[in-house]
């Protein structure tokens, strides 16, 4: 697989938007974003960079294009996962963890809970 491009604010925003709806021209993305709505324009070039970065493609119909995902959410989520992981732990998976459990002030119960959790999915 290719690598993944890092998205920008304005380009997740509308990605997550377009995972949702799952296919659909722009102004169905525009129709899920919160007033005061941006232009057309502004949409429809976002769009076009997602497609050029390989997270759209679309299905002309004349002039109207419907776009859709052709990266999952759950890919994109896994790349920003790991590269975390890389930049700012190290690689190391405990070393996360350990951020997390002192950041939140997890219990012991919690984490015995979330050991439990992980320890039935590999069921």
């Amino acid at each position: 697989m290719e690598k993944i491009k890092e998205l920008t604010k304005v380009e997740e925003e509308v990605m997550q938007i377009i995972w949702r709806v799952k296919r659909g021209i722009v102004r169905d993305f525009i129709k899920e974003l919160p007033d005061p709505q941006p232009p057309y324009s502004t949409i429809s070039s976002v769009v076009r960079i997602l497609e050029k970065k390989g997270f759209v493609a679309h299905k002309a119909y004349g002039k109207t294009h419907e776009y859709y995902p052709i990266i999952s959410k759950n890919d994109y989520r896994k790349h920003l996962m790991q590269g975390m992981l890389q930049k700012y732990f190290s690689g190391s998976m405990a070393n996360l963890f350990s951020f997390f459990a002192k950041e939140n002030d997890l219990s012991i119960k919690e984490l015995g809970e979330i050991l439990e959790n992980l320890e039935k999915e590999d069921e």
